[in-house]
């Protein structure tokens, strides 16, 4: 077993990606099925690389001069297929410690052993956060039953990341394939930030339909996060450009939602708004290396 232990530039770096999938592991299992894959394929419309693996990233973004967070969903009880293995993922990630960041990800009705799960996943395998997708996992964040994992992350002191509003898995297909909207209604994430102060909680995604109210908890709580991932720049609702001009200056972070957008993509569009020059940096990548404990304490 290989820890990882990070040995990023942050000075070289341009930018720091939050939100990048792993979808393929070496032995070509995916990270969903086929037909959810050509799902969110089609819902993104767009040329991306299908189905990249641990290497394949950390050559992506070598190539680009950028870091990025790198992980898959545990959604074993919500879909019925078995999950990439977060710890071949932190291993993988381990020989590339210079430009990727993993993020493991835990099934939360497992209960007492996904508790378990994600203490080794931090203390044996280095990882520096958890990814949770609350529609795929079937899960509302806020019940009692999962209180202990909130609070094993808090202890802990890593980040846990969670999927807001709509979705493009399961998109146009018959009740969405059973995936239920409401479980990512970022609603749900204020109770557990209130209830575990000390936990870091990123909110992905710009959370239509409930951007409203997105932005009003990353307002009121200092523990809560958006990455801006999984939207095209150009698509941004404008309030929440306001607001990531102004108040939620500090608690932005560029992602993209590699592979179903690429970095190429949501840099172009970018140019498209009018953000602050003195906004831009921390967006990039200095919230990002603040919450992960990578900026020296600056």
């Amino acid at each position: 077993m290989t820890t990882y232990t990070p040995h990023i530039d942050t000075e070289a770096i341009t930018a720091l990606d939050f939100h990048t999938h792993v979808e393929a592991d070496a032995h070509g299992h995916l990270s969903l099925d086929e037909e959810l894959m050509d799902a969110s394929a089609a819902y993104f419309r767009g040329d991306h690389p299908r189905t990249p693996t641990v290497d394949d990233l950390a050559a992506y973004y070598r190539e680009r001069s950028m870091a990025a967070v790198v992980f898959t969903i545990d959604a074993q009880t919500g879909l019925g297929h078995p999950p990439i293995s977060s710890e071949e993922i932190a291993e993988r990630a381990a020989a590339h410690a210079d430009v990727l960041i993993p993020f493991g990800s835990v099934d939360p009705h497992r209960g007492d052993a996904a508790v378990v799960q994600a203490r080794r996943l931090v203390e044996e395998y280095g990882v520096r956060g958890f990814k949770f997708h609350p529609g795929l996992q079937a899960f509302e964040p806020n019940h009692p039953d999962f209180s202990r994992l909130w609070a094993t992350l808090e202890e802990l002191g890593v980040v846990a990341l969670f999927h807001t509003g709509q979705t493009g898995i399961g998109a146009g297909l018959p009740g969405g394939r059973g995936i239920k909207l409401r479980y990512s209604d970022p609603l749900l994430l204020d109770d557990v930030a209130a209830d575990h102060p000390g936990l870091t909680i990123v909110m992905a995604h710009p959370a239509v339909p409930w951007v409203d109210t997105q932005i009003s908890i990353a307002t009121h709580k200092a523990n809560v996060y958006v990455d801006l991932s999984g939207w095209s720049p150009k698509y941004f609702p404008p309030q929440l450009v306001k607001q990531l001009n102004g108040p939620l200056r500090a608690k932005v972070l560029y992602g993209s939602d590699f592979p179903v957008i690429t970095p190429d993509r949501w840099f172009t569009d970018l140019a498209t708004l009018e953000i602050k020059d003195e906004v831009l940096p921390l967006l990039l990548k200095g919230n990002a290396l603040r919450i992960l404990g990578l900026d020296g304490g600056r």
